[in-house]
This record gives structure tokens, C-alpha cells and sequence, in this order.
């Protein structure tokens, strides 16, 4: 992802961000949806960001654990919405899905 800096609306340059930029992006964006799914009984937390794959892990819980609809939760919301902030992540994965 890159960083664009503006000046008196020009740019004035353009950086690429480092991991921990990232991942500190990844989860300001996890916080705005966090009251939406504690609002419906569950919640979101971060796991990691695999640089390498382009891959973030979250854990869902409470009532996003065994709902019916955790995949469309995850894939055209959480996943969109991170996807359309940080067009370089390939994949949002609930842990609960990886076998370790």
C-alpha cells in the first residue's frame, strides 16, 4: 500500500507502506466495524498480518462464532472493506478456519 501526500492538493510524493503500517491500518479499520458486530453479540479481534501471503487473520467470537452467516460477515464485509482500504491484501481468514 502507499501513502500519498498532498500538498495544496498536488502531490507531492508517494511512499510504500511498511508492515507495521499495515497492520496498524488493518486494525483502525477492524475498531470502525468492532461496534457493529458487539451491537449483534460478537466481536472481531486481530491475529496477524502474513506480509509474505498478503493474508490478515482475525478471530471471530460470541455470536459471529456460530452464526449462520459468518462467511458472508467475513468475505463481503470484513474482507471488502479492508480489500477497498488496502488494495494489496489478497485475503481476510477467520483463525478458527486454519488448522495449526
Amino acid at each position: 500500500m502507499f501513502t500519498i501526500y498532498k500538498k495544496n492538493g498536488i502531490i507531492v510524493s508517494v511512499t510504500k507502506m511498511k508492515k507495521k503500517e499495515i497492520e496498524l491500518k488493518i486494525i483502525q479499520l477492524i475498531d470502525k466495524i468492532r461496534p457493529f458486530l458487539i451491537n449483534d453479540g460478537g466481536n472481531i479481534n486481530f491475529i496477524k498480518y502474513d506480509h509474505k501471503e498478503k493474508i490478515v487473520y482475525v478471530s471471530l467470537s460470541g455470536a459471529c462464532k456460530d452464526c449462520a452467516m459468518i462467511d458472508i460477515t467475513l468475505k463481503d464485509g470484513i474482507e471488502e472493506m479492508i480489500i477497498n482500504e488496502i488494495p494489496e491484501i489478497k485475503e481476510v481468514r477467520n483463525i478458527d478456519e486454519e488448522v495449526s
